[in-house]
């Protein structure tokens, strides 16, 4: 062999040999790094963490463990925007490994994100369906969204507390036992609603109006309310109230009951329901109303089902009205939700079809021109939009309605509504 070729070959082995070298040299490198940033973060000295770990996550974009305790300090320190950021680049590249997604979870349950953590717990069951932690932190953010009594705090493992220095409070660790989660209430809620309906015909407008009251019990919440309304002259008021027992883990219901002695309102009114949750966000229900009229008793079945996708909840119900002579009568009723930062906040549409399950007499004179929507045909859309205020505690809501009505005494020919309203609660 030349010495030529002798002296080449020698030179290739040698940077070869130096290439290796740096190469284990820098994962010797990074691994020292990162065994330095991990003791810094578990002494509570997250931001010197911090430096190294997003040197190494620009270093070594594929080393998901440093990005990823990257993200748990950011969460420690409750910047769950940044910590969201990481987490999706993680749960983008690695979604088998049950530990990035609870995680991610858990970030979007500490910043009150509860519809982003049902979408994420959902997706992560996607791809990985046996974590009966995921199982758990989903049914949370199911609970959160439902406004049910669940405490915010009180949730997380033993095992997921931060870090020292960290101001987290002492009862961050899962409840012993069901006894000291069901004594944690919502708060009580103070509402005012007002309404006004125009007509293209001659009908004169319509203003309703009423004042509400939510008291929360380990039992579950009652609400009283007062409604007035003032039409064509009259005016009148009824009496009513809503209850939400809960009776089992998965269970409760809705119940209501009116009464007004005035021709504006039925004389009585009763419905209620019972919800059930089930498995992949779905919740379905079945019950009816009833109402009492001066010359007439109504009753209607009805039933809905639920879904939480992601920020988005969908439901859908129906109602039948059974009548003499087969002339039995549907209506179908479609809403959409997309919630903000929690269950308060949230824009909504809905759409409906058919004969209303609602009651509304409205008179031009002595002229009757829609006794009941229960027998009436109709098509309604509604925007609704409801915002909290800075610190959560006040809650505003406004709505805007189309509906196109059927006369009663001119089957066939419509007129149309225009209804815009405003309500506003308090916590208390």
């Amino acid at each position: 062999m030349s010495s030529s070729r002798i002296t080449y070959t020698i030179i290739c082995i040698l940077f070869i040999y130096m290439g290796w070298s740096q190469d284990i040299a820098s994962t010797t490198t990074n691994t020292n790094s990162y065994k330095e940033a991990y003791k810094l973060a578990f002494d509570g000295k997250h931001q010197k963490a911090n430096e190294i770990l997003k040197k190494l996550a620009v270093e070594s974009p594929e080393d998901l463990e440093a990005r990823y305790l990257l993200a748990k300090t950011y969460s420690w320190e409750k910047d769950y925007s940044k910590a969201r950021k990481e987490l999706n680049q993680i749960t983008s590249k690695e979604r088998s490994k049950t530990k990035y997604w609870i995680a991610a979870i858990k970030n979007e349950l500490y910043a009150n994100e509860n519809a982003t953590a049902l979408g994420l717990a959902n997706k992560a069951l996607f791809y990985k369906n046996t974590s009966s932690e995921i199982l758990r932190l989903k049914d949370i953010a199911e609970k959160r969204l439902q406004n049910k009594k669940f405490p915010q705090l009180g949730w997380y493992n033993t095992s997921d507390k931060a870090p020292k220095k960290v101001n987290i409070p002492k009862d961050i660790d899962e409840p012993k036992n069901t006894e000291t989660s069901e004594k944690v209430l919502g708060p009580s809620k103070f509402g005012i609603n007002n309404t006004y309906t125009v007509f293209s015909e001659r009908l004169e407008p319509i203003l309703s109006s009423n004042i509400s009251y939510k008291h929360q019990t380990k039992f579950g919440s009652i609400i009283p309310r007062l409604n007035y309304s003032s039409r064509s002259g009259n005016s009148g008021v009824q009496y009513d109230i809503d209850l939400y027992p809960k009776f089992l883990k998965r269970f409760y219901a809705y119940l209501n009951y009116g009464y007004s002695n005035s021709t504006l309102f039925t004389r009585h009114k009763a419905g209620g329901d019972v919800y059930a949750s089930l498995p992949g966000a779905f919740e379905f229900s079945a019950g009816g109303r009833y109402v009492a009229t001066a010359t007439r008793e109504i009753t209607s079945i009805t039933n809905s089902i639920g879904h939480y996708r992601g920020n988005y909840y969908f439901s859908f119900r129906s109602f039948i009205t059974p009548r003499p002579e087969s002339l039995t009568s549907f209506s179908v009723n479609l809403l959409t939700r997309k919630y903000l930062k929690d269950a308060d906040n949230y824009f909504g549409i809905s759409a409906g079809v058919g004969y209303s399950p609602e009651l509304r007499q409205i008179f031009t004179g002595d002229v009757l021109l829609a006794e009941t929507l229960l027998f009436i045909e109709s098509q309604r859309v509604n925007l609704e939009y409801q915002f909290t205020n800075k610190k959560n505690k006040n809650i505003y809501k406004a709505r805007l309605g189309v509906r196109r009505q059927e006369l009663a005494f001119d089957s066939g020919s419509f007129f149309w509504g225009i209804t815009a309203g405003l309500n506003y609660q308090v916590k208390l």
